[in-house]
C-alpha cells in the first residue's frame, strides 16, 4: 500500500487502495453509530474545488475519537486515509489504527488552530495556505445549500421539520429517555382533540408530554412567551449528543419528527436527524430573538398568536390586569395575584353543566385550560365558582351544554 502526501480529491480518487492526506470542506455528517462489533462509526461528505463530494467513513474504538464537527462548512484535514471503491463509487476509509484528523473553522479567516485533533495528527507548514484557499473558495461559492427552517408556529401537521431553536433544559424522563426543552419564541398552533367529554373523569388529558423539570428553579428560567417543545432523543449516541448540546445556546435541528400526544406537540430526534451549532450572530437567531423581545414587552403581544386580532367574546371579564400567559401564572412567586389570560378550555369535570353543582348545592368544577405555553388545571369552588366561571356559562349556554374540545 503506497502512502502519498497531500492530494486534492480529484487526484485522490485515482489512488485506490493508497493512503492519502486530504484537506476538504465538510458538506454533511452523520451522528455516530455502533458497528456490528465494538467500534463506532460516523460518515462525512467532503468536497474541494477540484471534485464533487465523496464519502468518508470514520471508525474509532472510542466515541471521543470521532470528529465532533461544529458546523457544515468547517474544514477537515484527514491524514493517512485509505481510498476505496465499491460498485464504481469511490470513498475514503479512516482507519482507527493509523489515520488521524484535525478540524478547523470554515469561516474564521484568521484562525489556523484546529478546534479538535486526534493525538496522532501532525500539522504541516503548508496546511494554513491550503485552509485559507478553501475558506476563500467556500465564501465565494454556493456549495453549502441548507434547507428551509420552520418556526414552531408554522407546524400544522405531523411530519419532518427543520428547526432553529434555543435549548432551555436537558433532562431524563421517567422511562430513562433523554429529553431537551427547545424554544424559538413563537406559538405552536392549537390542535383538535378527538375525545369524548365524558371520558375525562376516568382517562384525563395529561398536563404535559413526559415530565416537567423536577426543579422549580429550572421552570423559573424558562421564557414565559412562546411554546416550549419537548424533544425526545431516540438515538444510541447520547454521549456525543450531550457533548454537542449546551443549555442556553441555539442550534439547528434537521429532520426532527413532529408528533402529537393528546393535543400536545412534541419532537423526536432519530438516527436520521441532525444537529448543528449556530453562531449567535446568525440572522436566523437575531430574527427569532427580536420577535420574542417585542412580544415579551408588549401587552397584547402576550396573547396567543392564534387568538389575533382578538379572542372570541363568549364571556365578558371585568379585569384591568395586563394580559399574561399560563407560564406567567406557573412561574409567579406571589401567593395571590390576578391574571388575565387568553386560554382554550380542553376538558371539564363534570362534563355536563347541570352537574356543576353537587347534591348539597355547592358548585365544584375542575377545568383543564391551555395556551401555547402550558396546560393547567383550574378548580372553581363554591361562591368563587359562581362568580368566575359558572354564571357566565349559564348565562350564555343552555343547561344541556356539552363541551366540544375540537377546534
Amino acid at each position: 500500500m503506497v502512502y502519498r502526501r497531500f492530494l486534492c480529491i480529484k487526484d485522490a480518487v485515482a489512488c485506490i487502495n493508497d493512503k492519502v492526506d486530504l484537506i476538504a470542506v465538510i458538506l454533511n455528517f452523520s451522528l455516530p453509530q455502533t458497528t456490528r462489533g465494538t467500534d463506532y462509526v460516523c460518515k462525512l461528505k467532503i468536497i474541494d474545488e477540484s471534485h464533487p463530494e465523496i464519502p468518508v467513513h470514520v471508525f474509532a474504538q472510542e466515541i471521543d475519537h470521532l470528529p465532533f464537527v461544529a458546523a457544515v462548512g468547517d474544514i477537515i484535514h484527514l491524514s493517512r486515509v485509505v481510498m476505496r471503491i465499491h460498485e464504481g463509487d469511490v470513498y475514503a476509509i479512516f482507519n482507527k489504527k493509523f489515520s488521524s484528523f484535525a478540524l478547523y473553522d470554515g469561516k474564521d479567516v484568521e484562525n489556523f488552530q484546529p478546534y479538535q485533533v486526534l493525538l496522532r495528527y501532525e500539522a504541516r507548514k503548508h496546511d494554513a495556505m491550503i485552509i485559507a484557499g478553501l475558506r476563500k473558495w467556500l465564501a465565494s461559492s454556493h456549495v453549502i445549500d441548507e434547507p428551509n427552517f420552520s418556526l414552531l408556529e408554522e407546524i400544522n401537521e405531523v411530519g419532518l421539520v427543520n428547526l432553529v431553536c434555543k435549548v432551555l433544559h436537558i433532562c431524563k424522563t421517567t422511562d430513562d429517555k433523554w429529553m431537551a426543552f427547545i424554544w424559538d419564541g413563537t406559538d405552536a398552533p392549537p390542535i383538535s382533540i378527538y375525545k369524548k367529554p365524558e371520558d375525562e373523569e376516568h382517562n384525563p388529558l395529561p398536563l404535559h408530554f413526559k415530565l416537567l423539570p423536577s426543579s422549580g428553579h429550572v421552570l423559573h428560567t424558562f421564557p414565559t412567551v412562546g411554546t416550549i417543545l419537548r424533544l425526545i432523543f431516540d438515538v444510541e449516541c447520547m454521549p456525543y449528543i450531550l457533548q454537542l448540546l449546551k443549555v442556553c445556546q441555539w442550534f439547528k435541528f434537521f429532520c426532527v419528527e413532529c408528533k402529537l400526544h393528546e393535543g400536545l406537540w412534541y419532537g423526536v430526534f432519530t438516527s436520521y436527524s441532525k444537529i448543528r451549532d449556530i453562531p449567535n450572530v446568525d440572522i436566523l437567531i437575531l430574527e427569532r430573538q427580536s420577535n420574542y423581545d417585542c412580544r415579551s414587552l408588549g401587552n397584547l403581544d402576550r396573547m396567543p398568536s392564534w387568538s389575533c386580532p382578538w379572542p372570541s367574546k363568549i364571556t365578558e371579564v371585568n379585569c384591568s390586569a395586563p394580559f399574561a400567559t399560563l407560564m406567567d401564572v406557573l412561574t409567579c412567586q406571589k401567593v395571590r395575584k390576578k391574571f388575565r389570560c387568553v386560554i382554550r378550555f380542553v376538558a371539564v369535570i363534570p362534563w355536563r353543566v347541570e352537574d356543576f353543582r353537587s347534591p348539597d348545592g355547592v358548585y365544584r368544577v375542575k377545568f383543564t385550560l391551555e395556551d401555547p405555553t402550558a396546560r393547567i388545571h383550574v378548580y372553581s369552588y363554591a361562591e368563587d365558582g359562581i362568580r368566575t366561571y359558572i354564571q357566565p356559562f349559564l348565562n350564555h349556554f343552555t343547561e344541556t351544554l356539552e363541551f366540544n374540545v375540537a377546534d
